[in-house]
């Protein structure tokens, strides 16, 4: 399940009639890096929960028979491949989130969908890289043990403030990446963080969270916080966590959005001979 009913006003005026999950990274539009990635990881079943204006995101992984023709005729094969490749990828459906009344609220949309069947919930603005198995490795986790499984990342502690940071029972032995989450604040007040482990969009969650979202007042902003039910499973016992030490970029934030895009042009191997002699050249002749 992949929430998509944001309104994307920090990417401003870009996101007035474009959804802002169909950016582009390089030349991908940032969903579909998230939908490969559950793809990657056995989870061909892609629930997109929109909101109004959103359409295109669902349209993006439709067939295009009329340009799919014209391509072929062409013999343009490459761009033939990638536009088939988000077809392919995956079952998508959708629901749409009549308001948006948070992450909690758009996770419940979702519920006669999943059904009694454990699911990922993958947030679109983090992109995790595809050569790290993060996903994967938290089925694994879930597989082995049960109960829902939350991905976390260390930050640096001035930062803990923007993120719902977890209480651990203790930090993961060298070598592990598991921990018990015992507690969930968000977004933490300066110096009242439980830890510098910080919750990044990826979980896999069993469907006792419809029950405890349903039960969930409104917190902060007047919004479901899924970070609140999440909490209620630590209390339970029910919560664990993946640290992730790999490579992740937020495509929520402008900047970060950039360097997403740089880096990963940079490394492609029909980008980077071109780009990467360039970038040298602009950053030497930037001023300190």
């Amino acid at each position: 399940m992949i929430p998509a009913a944001g309104l994307g006003t920090r990417f401003l005026p870009a996101t007035k009639a474009v959804p802002k999950e169909l950016l582009p990274v390089v030349d991908t539009p940032a969903i579909e890096y998230v939908v490969a990635e559950a793809a990657a990881a056995g989870l061909d079943d892609v629930l997109l929960i929109t909101g109004r204006g959103k359409v295109a995101i669902v349209d993006h992984f439709d067939a295009k028979p009329a340009l799919e023709q014209e391509l072929d005729r062409k013999g343009d094969t490459a761009r033939l491949a990638a536009i088939r490749r988000s077809t392919e990828l995956a079952q998508v459906h959708s629901v749409r989130q009549q308001e948006p009344r948070g992450l909690g609220h758009a996770v419940l949309q979702a519920a006669s969908h999943v059904g009694d069947a454990p699911f990922a919930v993958l947030l679109g603005d983090d992109l995790i890289d595809p050569r790290d198995r993060l996903l994967a490795r938290m089925l694994e986790v879930y597989a082995d043990g049960g109960g829902s499984v939350i991905a976390l990342m260390e930050v640096p502690a001035e930062q803990t403030s923007l993120y719902g940071c977890a209480a651990v029972r203790q930090l993961p032995e060298p070598g592990t990446d598991t921990v018990t989450v015992t507690g969930l604040v968000e977004k933490p007040a300066a110096g009242q963080a439980p830890s510098n482990l910080a919750v990044i969009g990826r979980y896999v969650l069993t469907p006792d969270v419809f029950e405890v979202l349903r039960e969930t007042e409104p917190g902060r902003g007047g919004e479901i916080q899924l970070t609140d039910a999440l909490a209620v499973l630590a209390d339970r016992g029910q919560l664990r966590g993946v640290v992730f030490r790999g490579r992740r970029y937020d495509t929520g934030d402008r900047v970060e959005w950039l360097k997403a895009t740089i880096r990963l042009a940079a490394e492609r191997e029909d980008l980077g001979p071109a780009l990467r002699p360039w970038l040298r050249e602009f950053v030497r002749g930037m001023p300190e």
